[in-house]
């Protein structure tokens, strides 16, 4: 057993879990606000944003999709402007390109107005577009109605996030994976890595993306809910000239995945995707990894089952996409009547770690909760990347305000 004890030093102020980008600007956002401040951050990876950060399709969302008033509608907004700023000051490869959310079916219509209303409540600017003006942006692709946002662009979040850790101050420990921790309310926290190595701090602060609940339950805090990966398969465009900008289905209000899309990256490639499918293993990365506990924890919370019972068609869908390229050129086809099925070349895979709670709740806002001496980060998927500044001021201000009162 791990201990806190009396009388010895602590190895730092706060210690933070998980080098992803929001923990790394979460790091950044301590010792810029507090000066002076001990940061030490774990990581289990041999480098940074290895997983979420570094396995999606790397694109600055503007927020026109999340509720007003949330978290996730007042952080990308912020977020993605703050982020390209940030991104132009150090020099890392981005560009605002805009992009279309197209309708191609006519119940899809009212959804499409929707997102404009929302749009508008978000301050975001949008331009509706007839069927004729889609050609004007996008001349490959075809719809009904479509909507041009102007804010979203595209950026290398693993150079932000490396960045971040650079400018932090912050001690990095890459290959420290957290297998044990001890807390004391009135001592602090001690963290026993796979190496060996015991790390004392006053206050911890959990951003551990796909193992986040884990690692709040190792502390003594139940989260109150459940990380459900799901797995998220990209394919590349050999004929990328299809393809100007970004350009999106109108997504099911019902879901929090946007639906398979397509992006130009910064390196000029287009990526077509993600589906979304249950992972069997934390970092299931494709169908043959498969973690038997993992699965097993996934199997056993109830929510999982409620998902399934409520979403079986949805989800059938979206196997039949994976195990079928001729059906993920289908569901391209929708946008991109051009494509064929010999244009889709197999690209990594990312997996969500999307919170659930008991009754099948598919959490839709970023999540932070705390305990004693520590802050709980406990749903940051998509688009976390976008709003990582702001997410990771909130969470260091409420770290601070437990370091202060601790």
């Amino acid at each position: 057993m791990v201990q806190v004890s009396t009388g010895i030093a602590y190895d730092c102020d706060v210690l933070v879990v998980g080098g992803g980008i929001v923990g790394l600007s979460t790091a950044y956002a301590i010792t810029r606000s507090a000066p002076g401040t001990r940061v030490v951050v774990l990581e289990k990876e041999a480098g940074p944003a290895r997983h979420q950060t570094g396995r999606n399709s790397g694109v600055i969302h503007s927020g026109i999709y999340y509720r007003p008033g949330s978290l996730k509608a007042q952080y990308a907004a912020r977020g993605a402007a703050e982020m390209v700023k940030f991104c132009a000051e150090y020099g890392i490869a981005h560009a605002v390109t805009g992009k279309l959310i197209v309708a191609t079916e006519r119940s899809e219509l009212p959804r499409l107005h929707g997102l404009v209303q929302r749009g508008r409540e978000n301050g975001i600017p949008v331009r509706e577009l007839g069927a004729a003006q889609i050609a004007e942006y996008e001349p490959e692709v075809e719809g009904l109605a479509a909507i041009h946002v102007g804010t979203t662009g595209v950026c290398d979040f693993v150079g932000v996030a490396r960045q971040l850790a650079e400018a932090s101050g912050a001690e990095i420990r890459y290959g420290a994976e957290v297998r044990r921790i001890d807390r004391r309310p009135e001592l602090g926290v001690a963290v026993l890595t796979g190496a060996g190595d015991v790390v004392r701090a006053r206050v911890l602060v959990n951003c551990a993306g796909l193992h986040c609940d884990e690692v709040a339950r190792l502390t003594g805090d139940d989260p109150k809910m459940r990380i459900v990966p799901f797995r998220g398969e990209y394919y590349t465009l050999a004929r990328p000239e299809l393809v100007r900008g970004l350009v999106y289905p109108v997504p099911d209000p019902a879901f929090p995945f946007l639906g398979v899309h397509l992006t130009r990256g910064i390196d000029g490639g287009v990526h077509i995707g993600p589906n979304a499918v249950p992972a069997l293993a934390r970092e299931g990365y494709d169908w043959r990894t498969v973690r038997p506990r993992e699965l097993g924890a996934t199997l056993a919370w109830p929510g999982s089952w409620q998902i399934a019972r409520r979403h079986w068609r949805y989800g059938t869908g979206e196997l039949r996409r994976s195990v079928s390229r001729r059906a993920f050129t289908t569901a391209v086809r929708r946008l991109l009547p051009a494509v064929t099925a010999d244009d889709l070349v197999p690209s990594a895979a990312g997996v969500r770690a999307q919170a659930v709670l008991r009754d099948g709740t598919l959490v839709d806002d970023f999540l932070i909760r705390e305990g004693a001496r520590a802050v709980h980060v406990l749903n940051a998927p998509s688009p976390a990347a976008t709003a990582s500044l702001p997410i990771g001021r909130e969470v260091a201000r409420r770290a601070l305000e437990t370091l202060r009162s601790a």
